[in-house]
């Protein structure tokens, strides 16, 4: 669908990851559009994979969730079969919600969760233990000072989309 985004898919883009509960109606509203060509739309876009999905945003606090912290991961080995095994223990790991691979240094780096300090120490020995794992360093966060969709829409041109 790159090349083929305009201005009014833009729109629908950039509402949707600042709400993504928004009734069709008030999106088309939004954007310029009756509703029935928005939902056309959005189904496009739903299809061609431009939208992976939509989540609620949960505040993990209320819900008993004290640390998060981030974990950068040098393995021993980068053979594939080795990066796939360390990325099939991550992918089933609760407390783990994203992973991401590295250039230099380091390899993964993950963003964990945990209800507090003695879950977290658990996690980062089990971590360390794993099959391949050359070094493990943490950071606890201690203040979320920004929370964004992945994607700056302001920043891409109808042009280039």
């Amino acid at each position: 669908m790159r090349g083929r985004l305009d201005s009014i898919d833009l729109a629908i883009l950039r509402e949707l990851q600042a709400d993504g509960s928004i009734t069709n109606v008030e999106l088309a509203r939004r954007v310029g559009l009756s509703a029935p060509p928005c939902l056309r739309r959005v189904r496009a876009l739903e299809e061609a994979g431009v939208i992976r999905g939509y989540r609620a945003l949960v505040d993990p606090k209320p819900l008993g969730i004290e640390v998060v912290c981030f974990a950068m991961v040098q393995l021993q080995s980068q053979k594939q079969t080795d990066l796939a095994a360390f990325q099939a223990h991550v992918k089933d790991w609760p407390s783990v919600r994203e992973c991401w691979t590295l250039s230099g240094d380091i390899d993964f780096i993950l963003k964990c969760v945990a209800p507090n300090l003695s879950a977290f120490q658990a996690f980062v020995g089990a971590l360390t233990e794993l099959p391949n794992v050359r070094n493990v360093r943490t950071a606890l966060t201690l203040d979320q000072v920004k929370d964004e969709p992945l994607v700056p829409i302001d920043q891409i041109d109808a042009a280039d989309a």
